[in-house]
């Protein structure tokens, strides 16, 4: 009876938890950019995967932040844009206004300091980086007295 594996979730109930989760915080970006705003002293901070699929950030800030980045929203924010699969923002850095946009599931952290409210995610799966592509030169082969590999160049042999 031990050594019973434990019966697989079929019905992907973590991946649905997670997804109700992200609903709460699409909620919370929703009232935020309603009518009166964000209210005082709400304030969220928002981590999120930055090379997730669907990320847009400025080359700078992907450059400064490769994995992972959070942002802040709480007095100096414009063009809040809740959207069913993600939000926009445009957030001030270095004295210069700039637009982001980041899908739900790249999300990886929501937390409202004002009221100790903290919601984790799993980490978003991101795609394996592409592979590099194969030299055009045939891979070198080892002369058999054991010398430095060699390359042999087939266009000696072409039809011309």
């Amino acid at each position: 009876m031990a050594n019973e594996k434990p019966p697989t979730d079929l019905m992907g109930y973590e991946a649905m938890a997670q997804d109700a989760l992200r609903g709460v915080v699409r909620t919370a970006l929703q009232r935020a950019a309603g009518p009166g705003g964000l209210p005082d002293p709400h304030h969220f901070y928002i981590t999120f995967k930055t090379r997730f699929p669907g990320v847009v950030l400025p080359s700078d800030l992907l450059a400064k932040y490769p994995d992972e980045m959070t942002i802040v929203l709480q007095h100096q924010f414009e063009d809040l844009t809740p959207a069913e699969t993600g939000f926009s923002v445009s957030l001030t850095f270095s004295g210069a206004a700039r637009a982001l946009s980041i899908p739900y599931a790249a999300l990886t952290r929501f937390y409202d300091p004002s009221v100790q409210f903290l919601l984790t995610f799993e980490a978003p799966d991101l795609p394996e980086p592409e592979a590099e592509p194969a030299p055009a030169v045939a891979p070198a082969a080892t002369a058999p007295d054991g010398d430095e590999p060699k390359v042999v160049s087939l266009d000696h042999f072409r039809k011309k």
